[in-house]
């Protein structure tokens, strides 16, 4: 191999498919990755606005989630070999702190930083990466949905299940319903029986997120949604809040949540600052559970459950050329499900 392509940040916002050196071989404890495909997410558009939180150098390869294939391995690498289909831990974390012990790796006291956000990512052909920082794929698992797992699927499986203990039959408000982890945290509630309500953005965007298994959908741009959920459970609320939207959805949703509601959060795409009764929140004992991020054992749960029918919905697969229109529709909410780029 002499080259390989890289689409890389040259500078804030200026994005160039490169031709660049490839990697050396693996070293001890490292596997040689082919990267086969890279899932979109709202930390490329941050990524892409310069919101890296960190310094960084470039050119700088971006891309934060992907499936790839093992080519090769280092010294003292048995957990997977030469053929295998597996999806890495994008976050470099250090695997000896106490909360990468206690199997909390997105807590990690000492990470170095996250592929395509801090350090290169994944949109190029080949990339070295530790091999403890991999799982497996399962066979009956389409490479495509698996480039969807470790940024978007396990940050869902996180949020439901580690944070917000989502049980069968409870009601669940999905915020966004029509995004990459809104059709997700869809999918996954109803294959356990919950009801479920999801707003979205406009009537054609409601009515594919009904067609999801949503037993209510609401137009945000045309209703209060808050309202309509105190209509449909009887002034009651509802068991549990999926918010990832932030201060546009941030009031509605807290006043959407029953007596002991949880909220569990990941995100502020429509801006950062909500503001809180304090009263509301102890007189109705609210629980608000900020989520970042999953472990390791999230994408490995992601695996299993979409290799028992509960897939991810993908929107547009592009060619690498292409990232960049990708990138900008998600900037746009201009995206039903994930957008992902084969190589």
């Amino acid at each position: 191999m002499t080259q390989m392509r890289a689409l890389q940040l040259v500078s804030d916002k200026e994005l160039v498919l490169n031709r660049i050196d490839p990697p050396p071989p693996p070293g001890p404890g490292e596997v040689q990755l082919r990267v086969l495909a890279v899932g979109l997410n709202h930390i490329d558009v941050w990524g892409l606005r310069g919101m890296a939180f960190a310094k960084r150098a470039y050119p700088l390869a971006v891309g934060a989630e992907a499936a790839c294939e093992v080519v090769s391995i280092g010294d003292g690498v048995t957990n997977v070999a030469p053929g295998d289909r597996v999806v890495p831990y994008s976050a470099q974390v250090c695997g000896t702190c106490r909360e990468c012990l206690r199997h909390r790796e997105n807590l990690c006291e000492n990470v170095a930083g996250v592929r395509g956000f801090h350090i290169d990512g994944w949109a190029r052909d080949f990339a070295n990466h530790p091999a403890r920082l991999l799982v497996k794929i399962p066979d009956n698992v389409a490479t495509e949905d698996a480039a969807c797992v470790s940024v978007a699927y396990a940050t869902v499986e996180h949020m439901l299940f580690d944070n917000a203990q989502l049980e069968p039959g409870e009601t669940i408000l999905v915020q966004a319903g029509g995004s990459g982890i809104g059709t997700i945290a869809v999918k996954i509630a109803k294959s356990l029986g919950c009801t479920v309500i999801a707003t979205a953005g406009g009537p054609e965007k409601a009515a594919r997120v009904k067609e999801l298994g949503a037993d209510h959908t609401i137009d945000y741009r045309t209703e209060r949604f808050e309202g309509v959920v105190r209509k449909l459970t009887k002034r009651k609320g509802v068991d549990v809040v999926f918010e990832h939207v932030g201060a546009d959805t941030w009031a509605g949703s807290l006043l959407s949540m029953k007596r002991g509601g949880r909220l569990v959060t990941c995100g502020a795409t429509s801006g950062p600052s909500g503001a809180i009764n304090l009263m509301q929140l102890f007189q109705q004992q609210y629980r608000i559970i900020g989520s970042f991020g999953s472990p390791i054992s999230a994408i490995a749960r992601s695996l299993d459950r979409i290799a028992s029918g509960v897939r991810p919905v993908i929107d547009t697969v592009y060619p690498l050329d292409d990232f960049r229109l990708g990138v900008e529709r998600l900037e746009h909410r201009d995206v039903f499900g994930k957008i992902l780029v084969r190589l």
